[in-house]
C-alpha cells in the first residue's frame, strides 16, 4: 500500500514541548501515539474498504465497461496522492494539522455516506448493426459477488436469444432450441446500460468529497506523528513504524468487513461501514479529552480569519474534481482509438495531461535549477533521486493493479473458495496484502537492522530494484497459475494470495525508504518541492495504472462477462507482459546500483 508515513521530514513543524520521556508513555512512545495511531487506523478503514467495493460497484452496479471503470479508478486513486500536496501547504501556512485532519475527516465521512445511494441497477442493452436490443439478465445478483449462473439473453420482438461469448471475441445469440440465430463478430455486439444521470453524478461527487478530504488528512496526520519526538530523538522511527501497523490492521478488517456487508446487506451497507470508521476518525481526534494539546496548533501568526475562505474552497473543490471525473470518462474512449502516441497523448483527459506535463517539467526543471545552484556531489545525489522517482512510477504502476484488474481477475477468473464449505469474495481478496504486510513487517525490520550491523544491508538503489523484480515476479507466479485452471477457466485462491505475498515483500523492499530518502538526497532549499515531486510520481503510477488496467478490459453485458476462457486468456496476457516488463525494469536498476551509489554519497 501506497501510505508510508513521513518518517524523516525536515518538513515538520518544529513545535516546542516538553521532553515525550518525561511524560506518561504507550510502549515507550509518547502516549499520544496510541491516539494518533487509532485515529489512522479508523481512517484507512474506510477508505480501505470503499476501496476494495469501488470497482465491482462500478461494473455491476451501474454497468460501466471495463475500461471506462479501469480509468476512472486510475484517476481517482491519482488524486487522491495529488490532493495531500494543497492540503499539506494549507496546514502548514493556515489551519494548522489538527484543524486540517478535522476537517478532512468530515469530508471523507460524507463522501463514503453519499456512495451509499446508488439507485437502481443500470440496465444492460446492446446495439447490433447499429439497432438498440433490451438485454435481460436472468439471475443477476446486485452485490459484489455474483451467483455464477447468470444467463443473458437479446430480447428481439417476441424472441429470448441467449448471449453466448466464443473463445475467438465473437458472439453468437442462441434461440430457445439452441440453434444459432446470428453470430456476430468480434466487436459487433456492442454493450452498453442506461443509467440514471442522477445518481451517477451522486456516486462522482462521493469520490470527489473523498480526494478533498483526504488531501486535508493524510499530510497532517503523519506530521502530528513527526511533531511528537524532538529533534534527534531515536524513538521516532520506531513511532512511525507503529503508526505504520496501524494503517495495515485498518485495511486489514475493513477489506473483509465491508464486502461482507455488502454482499449480505447491499452496497449502502458496505459503504456505511465506511463512513462509520470514517466518523469514529474523526471523534477520536476532535474528542481527544486535550491529548493532543500543543501538538498540529495553527502555526505562529496564522491568520485564523482565512479558516472561512478555505473551507469555501475547499467545497469549490469538489464540482473541480468532479468535472476531472467526468472529463476522464468521456476521454477514455478516444484516447483507446488513438493510431500514434501524439494522437494518444491529445486524447488523455485533462487530468492526465495535467499530471504527465508537470512531471515532464518538473524533473528536468530541478535538475537544471540543480546544477546552477548546487555544487557537484549536490547536483549528483539529485540525479540519483530523480533516477529512483522515475523507477518508482514503475513500480507503483504495477503494484497498484490490485484494486482494478487484479480485483475484476478475482471475480471472474479465480475459484474464491477457501475450504469446501468458505469462500470469500473478490473484494475480500485485497486483505492478503494488509495480513502479509503486519506478519512480515517485523520480521524484514529485524532482517534489515541484521544486515546493517555486519555491514551487509543492501542500498536503497538495490532494495529498488529487488522491489521492481519483484512485483514482476507476482504476476508470472500468478500467470503459472493461469496453467492449472480448471474446466471453469478458474485458478486457485493460493494462486492469486501467492501473488500478494510476493508483491508485500516487493513492498517491503521499497515503501519504508522512499520518503526517507528523498529528504537525505535533496538539496535543503528544494526538499519540499521535491516531496512534491516524490508524490507526483505516486499519483501518476495510480493513473497509469488505469491505462494499465485499460489494457486488460474484457468485453461484459450486463456486468458479466461473455466468456471466462477470453478473460483468462486476456489477463494472462496482460499479466505476462507487465510482469516480464518488470523485471527487466528490475535488472536495469540493479546495474545501475553502482553508478547510482557514486552519485548518493554515501546516503544509505
Amino acid at each position: 500500500m501506497v501510505d508510508t508515513p513521513t518518517a524523516d521530514n525536515p518538513r515538520e513543524p518544529d513545535i516546542s514541548h516538553s521532553n515525550p520521556a518525561s511524560r506518561e508513555q504507550w510502549f515507550g512512545h509518547p502516549r499520544q501515539l496510541a491516539r494518533l495511531f487509532t485515529t489512522e487506523m479508523w481512517e484507512r478503514f474506510g477508505y480501505y474498504g470503499m476501496r476494495a467495493l469501488l470497482t465491482l460497484y462500478l461494473t455491476k452496479h451501474f454497468l460501466f465497461s471495463d475500461n471506462t471503470t479501469n480509468g476512472l479508478y486510475g484517476g481517482f486513486t491519482a488524486l487522491v496522492y495529488l490532493t495531500p500536496l494543497i492540503g499539506g501547504l494549507i496546514a502548514d501556512r493556515y489551519l494548522g494539522s489538527k484543524r486540517s485532519v478535522k476537517f478532512g475527516a468530515i469530508m471523507m465521512s460524507l463522501g463514503y455516506f453519499i456512495l451509499c445511494f446508488g439507485g437502481d441497477t443500470a440496465k444492460p442493452h446492446a446495439t447490433i448493426d447499429g439497432q438498440r436490443y433490451e438485454v435481460v439478465v436472468e439471475n443477476a445478483v446486485d452485490r459484489p459477488t455474483s451467483t455464477g449462473d447468470e444467463v443473458r439473453y437479446v430480447i428481439s420482438g417476441q424472441d429470448r436469444l441467449k448471449v453466448q461469448g466464443n473463445d475467438d471475441g465473437s458472439v453468437t445469440l442462441l434461440k430457445a432450441d439452441g440453434t444459432t440465430a446470428q453470430t456476430l463478430a468480434k466487436g459487433a455486439f456492442q454493450a452498453d446500460a442506461d443509467r440514471s444521470p442522477l445518481f451517477v453524478m451522486i456516486m462522482l461527487i462521493g469520490l470527489s468529497m473523498i480526494c478533498i478530504g483526504n488531501g486535508f488528512f493524510k499530510p497532517n496526520i503523519s506530521t502530528m506523528v513527526g511533531a511528537l519526538y524532538d529533534q534527534g530523538d531515536r524513538r521516532r522511527d520506531a513511532g512511525f513504524t507503529i503508526f505504520y501497523m496501524g494503517i495495515n490492521l485498518g485495511s486489514l478488517f475493513s477489506q473483509l468487513l465491508c464486502p461482507f456487508l455488502a454482499d449480505a446487506v447491499g452496497w449502502w451497507a458496505g459503504f456505511g461501514l465506511a463512513a462509520v470508521g470514517m466518523l469514529f476518525s474523526w471523534s477520536l481526534i476532535q474528542f481527544d479529552g486535550g491529548r493532543l494539546s500543543g501538538y498540529g496548533e495553527r502555526p505562529e501568526g496564522a491568520d485564523s480569519s482565512k479558516d472561512l475562505f478555505i473551507y469555501v474552497g475547499a467545497a469549490v473543490a469538489v464540482p473541480i474534481a468532479y468535472f476531472l471525473f467526468t472529463n476522464l470518462m468521456n476521454s477514455s474512449a478516444s484516447a483507446s482509438e488513438a493510431h500514434s502516441i501524439g494522437e494518444y497523448l491529445l486524447g488523455l483527459s485533462v487530468m492526465g495531461k495535467f499530471l504527465f506535463g508537470t512531471f515532464a517539467l518538473s524533473v528536468p526543471g530541478i535538475l537544471i535549477w540543480s546544477f546552477f545552484n548546487g555544487n557537484r556531489s549536490e547536483f549528483q545525489m539529485m540525479i540519483a533521486a530523480m533516477v529512483l522517482i522515475v523507477f518508482n512510477v514503475v513500480f507503483w504502476t504495477l503494484f497498484e493493479q490490485a484494486g482494478s484488474s487484479l480485483t475484476l481477475f478475482a471475480d471472474r477468473n479465480t475459484d474464491l473458495h477457501v475450504t469446501s464449505g468458505f469462500s470469500i469474495s473478490a473484494g475480500q481478496t485485497q486483505f492478503f496484502n494488509a495480513i502479509f504486510i503486519v506478519l512480515l513487517a517485523p520480521l524484514f525490520s529485524i532482517l534489515w537492522n541484521a544486515l546493517a550491523k555486519r555491514g551487509l544491508e543492501p542500498p536503497i538503489p538495490i532494495k529498488f530494484g529487488l522491489a521492481l523484480m519483484g512485483v514482476g515476479a507476482g504476476f508470472l507466479f500468478l500467470v503459472w497459475g493461469t496453467q492449472f485452471a480448471g474446466p471453469d477457466f478458474k485458478v486457485a485462491l493460493w494462486w492469486l494470495a501467492g501473488l500478494y505475498l510476493i508483491h508485500s515483500v516487493a513492498e517491503l523492499c521499497i515503501s519504508p525508504v522512499g520518503l526517507s530518502m528523498i529528504t537525505k538526497l535533496s538539496i535543503a532549499r528544494i526538499v519540499g518541492m521535491m516531496m512534491g515531486v516524490w508524490f507526483l510520481s505516486i499519483s501518476i503510477a495510480q493513473y497509469v495504472a488505469g491505462i494499465v488496467a485499460q489494457v486488460a478490459s474484457v468485453e461484459t453485458v450486463g456486468g458479466q462477462v461473455t466468456n471466462l476462457q477470453v478473460s483468462l486468456n486476456t489477463y494472462a496476457g496482460v499479466f505476462t507482459t507487465i510482469g516480464w516488463a518488470s523485471v527487466v525494469f528490475g535488472g536495469v536498476l540493479l546495474l545501475l546500483a553502482w553508478p547510482l551509489k557514486y552519485l548518493m554519497h554515501g546516503v544509505k
